[in-house]
């Protein structure tokens, strides 16, 4: 009986032993199996570091209802995607771009540093080598110099530009001419490759249908000054332009004042064209289209690669393809249009109605065989048939230019022909 009894236990004894070692292995691949709960360190649970975004506008600054606008969108909407902390600053002049940057740098308060047109060149390059552990994005720029910790987000301008250049040359047409305009800010590489893209535009449009297209540029060596951009403005218009191509930031706000009041007192149509962001809603009634450069894209794509820890330093271009350019549709109008009455800034009209003008102004003024041409090229383009050459030096540039004034349209493709 008491040999019995032994065995019971004993037996009861395993049981039990079993029992915990199995429910041991059960919790241990239970556990292995779950997502693990660690950052992306895995050393730790704490929350990942917020990370933190200073936006540095070029001299313009906020309010230019375009590029720097632009820009401030993309960081508003990491901000609201990433829960990032994002700063601004506009720069009071030029001379105070290094000491800023150097400033900036120096502290290391901001995982990046996002650096906005341009004009930021000789201030990243006299800096970012001092300071290799600081993350910069450079937008719409290169400093010509391959860094790790910089990015540099370019667009190719020339596809936008080209498609407005057959876009407003019928427009021209319309209104009873063939001379079409832009009022660029600045002589600078952004501006080359849109001038060099609307005027293959005009030549192509011309190529297609036979009618001659007169071509004006000018420069107004700013961007901040409406004022200037007006009084230009005039002067392409009393030169026979039917269409002035906005390409100077807050400088051709001038331009938008000008075709309103060159219709007023002289009884004459004529439009603006916008650029970067809708403009539409600023006149509907002179201003048709906006080209769309997504300097809000760029801004959001660098900050995404340093909230997902994917930084690459090197050189991303944005296009057709990549929805980085194009032409704002009409429900892109209306929002932005949304935007600003959000803002006060819309005055006597809806949203809805901005899009409506626009809309019968597009139907009136841009005929069928026009958009057939906008495809056409711009299909060219996304498929790889063609593609611009980015000119590499001023010379180069005025060559390109020089070979377009003179019919010759593949002098500014370095892949394919028309």
């Amino acid at each position: 009986m008491v040999n019995t009894k032994n065995a019971i236990s004993k037996t009861i004894v395993i049981i039990i032993v079993a029992i915990i070692v199995i429910a041991a292995i059960g919790t241990y691949l239970f556990i292995s199996q779950q997502p693990p709960t660690t950052t992306q360190t895995g050393t730790t649970t704490t929350p990942a570091k917020k990370i933190k975004v200073a936006i540095l506008f070029d001299v313009g600054g906020r309010g230019d209802l375009s590029f720097n606008d632009m820009a401030w969108l993309g960081a508003e909407k990491a901000r609201t995607d990433f829960n990032v902390d994002v700063e601004y600053l506009t720069p009071p002049s030029l001379a105070d771009m290094k000491p800023l940057l150097e400033s900036y740098s120096r502290e290391r308060k901001y995982d990046l540093l996002v650096l906005v047109g341009f004009l930021w060149t000789t201030a990243l390059n006299e800096t970012a080598d001092k300071y290799p552990q600081q993350k910069y994005a450079f937008i719409d720029a290169s400093t010509g110099v391959v860094r790790n910790n910089v990015v540099e987000i370019l667009f190719r301008e020339q596809e936008v530009a080209s498609l407005v250049g057959i876009i407003a040359s019928g427009m021209a047409y319309e209104l009873g001419g063939n001379t079409i305009a832009a009022l660029a800010g600045m002589d600078i590489p952004p501006l080359w490759k849109f001038h060099i893209g609307y005027l293959f535009g005009a030549k192509y449009f011309e190529k297609k249908t036979g009618k001659k297209v007169d071509f004006l540029w000018d420069y107004a060596g700013t961007f901040t000054d409406p004022s200037k951009g007006k009084a230009m403005t005039d002067v392409l218009l009393s030169k026979g332009a039917k269409v002035v191509y906005g390409l100077a930031g807050a400088t051709h706000l001038g331009t938008f004042e000008s075709v309103k009041d060159w219709e007023k007192n002289k009884g004459e149509k004529v439009f603006a064209l916008g650029q970067d962001a809708s403009q539409e809603w600023i006149d509907p009634n002179h201003i048709p289209l906006s080209g769309a450069k997504r300097v809000d894209t760029a801004v959001y794509t660098a900050i995404k690669m340093v909230v997902e820890n994917k930084w690459q330093g090197g050189i991303i271009t944005l296009g057709l393809k990549e929805d980085g350019v194009g032409i704002w549709d009409l429900d892109s109008v209306e929002w932005f249009a949304k935007q600003a009455a959000d803002q006060g800034k819309l005055k006597d009209l809806t949203p809805e109605q901005v899009k409506n003008i626009v809309k019968n102004l597009r139907e009136t003024y841009i005929k069928t065989e026009v958009w057939s041409l906008v495809n056409e090229l711009r299909d060219k383009i996304i498929n790889g048939e063609i593609e611009f050459k980015t000119p590499l030096s001023h010379t180069e540039y005025e060559q390109i230019i020089d070979e377009l004034l003179k019919g010759n349209l593949n002098a500014a493709l370095s892949k394919g022909s028309v």
